[in-house]
């Protein structure tokens, strides 16, 4: 299956002083990126990659995120628009010969096959890492509980009981 975002780049093409390629994505792109990030929208998604050689087919990149989204509150339920400006590094190895090394600080590595790699999926997964898991809309204040309500969620069901 192909992903949202493909953008499939050779790995013959990086030569001995790296090779830079800006990855954008079409309106069409953008709304699958949001179905798939489970967010109401994508506006614009732009990704610039620097690529070089690091030896034995690892490919190291280092990357430019921005994006202009729309995230649904976790307080007030309200869509809000968001921008994600942010640098990453990853590396690029053959399948098969990731590290397991478990170290939080190394650059996450991404897996290819053959000789090709796709930075537009790249970009995708590093937009899924960008995004907050938990938006707040700046301001946004969790509501009163109110004091007329069941003090438990479960207490109507309570009171159905019957005794023994």
């Amino acid at each position: 299956m192909t992903p949202e975002l493909h953008r499939p780049v050779r790995t013959a093409r990086i030569g001995p002083d790296g090779f830079a390629l800006r990855v954008e994505a079409s309106p069409a792109e953008c709304a699958a990126l949001a179905e798939r990030m489970l967010i109401p929208a994508v506006h614009a998604l732009t990704c610039a990659f620097h690529l070089r050689r690091e030896g034995d087919g690892v490919i190291a990149a280092q990357g430019h995120l921005h994006a202009e989204v729309v995230q649904t509150c976790v307080v007030s339920a309200e869509d809000f628009d968001v921008t994600v400006d942010e640098p990453f590094a990853v590396r690029f190895v053959p399948a098969g010969e990731e590290s397991d090394d478990p170290d939080p600080e190394a650059d996450d590595e991404i897996p290819y096959e053959g000789d090709v790699l796709d930075l537009g999926e790249a970009a995708a997964e590093q937009l899924g890492l960008a995004l907050d898991p938990y938006p707040r809309l700046p301001g946004a204040v969790p509501p009163e509980p109110d004091p007329e309500a069941d003090p438990h969620p479960f207490a109507p069901l309570a009171a159905r009981r019957k005794p023994h």
